[in-house]
């Protein structure tokens, strides 16, 4: 009887000594007790000892899925030992111990990749049985079906969405609970701007140095926005500068939206004092953020136009003769254009570009360029119509040319903005890449020239079955315009009009060379291969032309000489040429053909306004044709289409204009129509299987 009493007194002390010191508050307050005793606090100081040995990278009260880095997660195990080992944040059935390889892979894979961010704080998803098991239907608790789920960094309550969690987050801020409940989590981001000795990211792009903020990649939460993947656009941008620059001297250049100042200071770091570069911002955070940044690259901070209290020299400053000066501004892009005339201007906001059209062609000067960037791919691309139809007026569908379909819809809202001003537009250039679409054009004034370009606005008939199409003329039915004969063979309407679209030209081939040189001496390798798919897009034509007619093969005496077909070209058109990285550019072999404009922009009276005018308009019989066909879009079942350039050079053989465009690495641009396309196409293509060719000979009649 002893023996026994004496191991039941024992087992209740490992209970006592096992079970957490909660269960002993709980118990002292079940006694009536309104303070724990000194053992009690002893025990529990014992006890977040005990924890924060374990976890050595989380707080007492912070539970650990709330970590600031990836690395702070990979802390929790030790990935650098050897044997199998288990995550921190799934138990042991749902995921077994493994190797450090693939435990580190699967902390960020599954974890990390779908955090919840707060002040730094970021919230991994939690799969350890932290909340109820989930009721079967019957209604039972199952054990081993516990819930993934979020820990709130303010309040520590469970939710098992992501969405939900957002929400949760949201309804904390608007009760003004926007501090982390745990400690050590304020000093992690601050949303003011930091200090000036405050170590920032520093990111380096065509020799000019920018400081970035933490959040520079997100928009809503940095107001010095920093796209990485806009790089092509400002380089883009960069050579249609320089390429204005050998055009007149001393320009006024506006970058309207400056954030960080990168395409500003890239302007004025490569171009010098050929132009005097502006850069504006509404945020005071982006304007201390660019005057920082020009002390950075060595460009003084030009405050003239401040007035005269403002003439002590400021931190950002830097003295010199010679330096490169550059103009910051605290204004709103509206007002600063409303106010002063410039001769190029950039217009570069976050989304759509059009409320800032009709301050841009007020003021710009005559024969200037203006370039607007749209990164509003969901209402160009077709994928929100109602916003399309509410921001540029323009009915659009999904089709299969449909990044140039938004690239004639921003030129056509571009072209109506000028005409407002009575200006016309010569388009030079038109691109649309994965995440933004840039369009670059000439300012013609007078309202002559607005009334030619308002004239190249029009209707484009699309066909639905087959994706035909071409611009409607005026007095045209829509029925009997498309050359296909959907309309006759399929019950009810086939064909949509979508519009208005610009239809003239994307491309001036003149300018791109120009911006190839630029792009050739400033040593923009990541663009030339883009200018050049761009050159021949606007010709229509191949890098590798085919000259018929011309001799190959010239004796001289035993010897035979082969020349190239740039040889040849240069023998038949008598004129100077020049070879730049592949692309025949043509030399102006006197100063009469360079018609340089007036550096004041203004316009010239007698035959030298009408002569550049008339040099600026594009031959109608040389233009590019419109759109493009996929050939992936229009192959047939069963059959194996040739390779894309030999699809090319058998459409140039049939005799028809062709080229690749950028718009997509699939298409092909040509003047040829869809049944003539497709009849080529099936001509050169080849069964698949052999037991097939009679159903494609079948198909094909």
């Amino acid at each position: 009887m002893t023996l026994n009493c004496l191991l039941l007194f024992l087992d209740y002390v490992c209970m006592c000594a096992r079970a957490p010191c909660a269960y002993v508050l709980r118990s002292a307050e079940a006694d009536g007790e309104g303070e724990p005793s000194t053992d009690d606090v002893s025990n529990k100081a014992a006890e977040n000892e005990a924890d924060s040995d374990t976890k050595p990278s989380t707080t007492t009260d912070r539970h650990i899925s709330i970590q600031t880095k990836l690395e702070d997660l990979e802390m929790l195990v030790d990935l650098n030992g050897a044997g199998r080992k288990s995550c921190p944040l799934c138990p042991e059935e749902k995921f077994k111990a493994c190797y450090n390889h693939k435990l580190r892979r699967h902390l960020h894979n599954l974890h990390w990749k779908v955090y919840v961010e707060f002040e730094g704080q970021k919230m991994c998803i939690c799969h350890l049985p932290c909340r109820n098991p989930k009721p079967s239907l019957s209604g039972e608790q199952v054990s081993g079906r516990h819930v993934a789920h979020y820990h709130c960094v303010v309040c520590s309550v469970t939710i098992a969405r992501k969405t939900d969690m957002v929400s949760h987050l949201k309804r904390h801020i608007n009760k003004g609970e926007t501090k982390s409940s745990y400690p050590g989590s304020l000093d992690v981001l601050l949303e003011e701007p930091a200090s000036s000795g405050q170590v920032y990211e520093i990111m380096k792009e065509l020799d000019t140095n920018v400081q970035l903020l933490p959040m520079y990649n997100t928009p809503q939460k940095s107001d010095t926005y920093f796209n990485r993947k806009m790089k092509s656009n400002r380089q883009l941008v960069f050579c249609s500068l320089a390429a204005l620059a050998k055009e007149r001297n001393h320009l006024e250049c506006l970058d309207a939206f400056g954030a960080t100042g990168i395409a500003g200071l890239q302007w004025a770091k490569h171009l010098h004092n050929a132009v005097k570069v502006t850069i504006t911002d509404i945020s005071e955070t982006c304007v201390k953020m660019i005057k920082e940044n020009c002390q950075l690259n060595q460009i003084q901070v030009d405050r003239s136009s401040e007035g005269p209290d403002c003439c002590e020299e400021a931190p950002g400053e830097v003295e010199g003769e010679g330096v490169t000066a550059v103009e910051v501004v605290k204004m709103d892009a509206n007002v600063m254009m409303h106010l002063r005339a410039f001769d190029y201007i950039h217009l570069d906001p976050f989304g759509t570009a059009v409320n800032y059209l009709d301050a841009a062609f007020r003021n710009v000067r005559n024969m200037g360029i203006v370039s607007v960037t749209s990164t509003d791919t969901g209402s160009l691309y077709a994928k929100s119509p109602n916003v399309t139809l509410r921001h540029y007026s323009t009915h659009i569908v999904r089709t299969e040319y449909f990044k140039e379909l938004a690239a004639r819809i921003v030129l056509a809202t571009v072209a109506r903005a000028a005409a407002r001003c009575n200006k016309g537009i010569d388009v030079l250039l038109a691109v649309a890449l994965e995440h933004f679409v840039l369009v670059v054009v000439r300012v013609l004034r007078g309202p002559t020239q607005a009334d030619e370009s308002a004239k190249k606005l029009k209707k484009l008939v699309h066909c639905q079955w087959c994706e035909e199409r071409i611009f409607l003329k005026q007095g045209n039915l829509v029925d009997g315009t498309l050359p296909c004969k959907c309309h006759g063979s399929l019950p009810g309407k086939t064909a949509v009009q979508l519009g208005p679209l610009w239809s003239g030209a994307l491309f001036n081939t003149g300018f791109l060379r120009k911006m190839l040189l630029a792009a050739t001496q400033h040593n923009m390798d990541n663009i030339q291969t883009l200018v050049k798919t761009l050159i021949c897009e606007s010709e229509c034509t191949t890098l590798k032309p085919v000259i018929h007619g011309a001799p190959a093969l010239i004796n001289q005496g035993k010897k035979t000489n082969i020349l190239s077909p740039i040889d040849i070209l240069i023998h038949l058109c008598g004129c100077d040429l020049a070879v730049e990285c592949g692309v025949i550019i043509r030399t102006l072999q006197s100063e009469e053909e360079a018609c340089p404009a007036d550096s004041s922009g203004k316009r010239k009276a007698g035959e030298e306004s009408s002569n550049a005018v008339k040099k600026l308009k594009p031959d109608a019989s040389l233009e590019h044709p419109p759109f493009y066909y996929s050939i992936h879009r229009h192959s047939m079942r069963g059959m194996n289409m040739p390779k894309l350039n030999k699809f090319l050079q058998y459409l140039r053989e049939a005799g028809f204009r062709v080229s690749r465009t950028h718009f997509d690495p699939t298409g092909v641009r040509t003047d040829a129509t869809l049944e003539e396309f497709k009849s080529v196409l099936s001509k050169y293509s080849i069964p698949s299987c052999p037991s097939q060719v009679c159903a494609a000979q079948a198909s094909v009649s």
